[in-house]
């Protein structure tokens, strides 16, 4: 017996839902409701069928769906970490960055923000200057400030605070 019934029914199910021909399907079960409606007098039961079905079925379709996504995305998750590991130059402080709070990886996000708008900045000024952004420290929330250098056009340089930093 298959150890994984749930994992491949959920991947499964998923995909199916996903398909035009589910939503197809489930066009033509909604029209013929909407049909049948005059000739139960629109009554109470005929309603509370469709809202039954409808809530049954939205109820399992979040739990399958949900854990479909959390398997892809872990799998991509460990992609991306296998090509930060192989890729020469890559920031392996990056690897496992999906532990992080979201109150950290908000602060990094801002921080390679900032990073993007000083290379479009010296970009615009037609000036070459590093494109690799600064070095990470592993841990990333054991170092408070780190060196970054260039500033291009606006000829600044020296220590920023850490994106992670306190």
């Amino acid at each position: 017996m298959n150890t994984n019934w749930f994992a491949t029914m959920a991947q499964n199910t998923a995909r199916a839902a996903g398909s035009s021909s589910a939503f197809i399907a489930i066009c033509g079960i909604t029209l013929v409701w909407m049909v049948t409606g005059p000739v139960f007098h629109w009554s109470d039961t005929w309603q509370l069928v469709i809202n039954t079905v409808t809530n049954i079925v939205s109820m399992l379709m979040v739990f399958l769906i949900q854990n479909t996504q959390n398997r892809e995305s872990s799998a991509l998750q460990l992609k991306i970490d296998e090509l930060l590991r192989a890729v020469r130059g890559a920031q392996n402080a990056f690897i496992n960055l999906e532990d992080l709070s979201e109150e950290d990886l908000n602060r990094l996000k801002k921080r390679y923000a900032a990073i993007a708008v000083t290379a479009e900045k010296n970009r615009i000024c037609r000036r070459r200057t590093s494109s690799s952004p600064p070095e990470l420290p592993r841990p990333l929330r054991n170092r408070k400030r780190i060196e970054i250098s260039g500033g291009g056009c606006f000829g600044r340089s020296g220590t920023k605070d850490h994106p992670l930093g306190g």
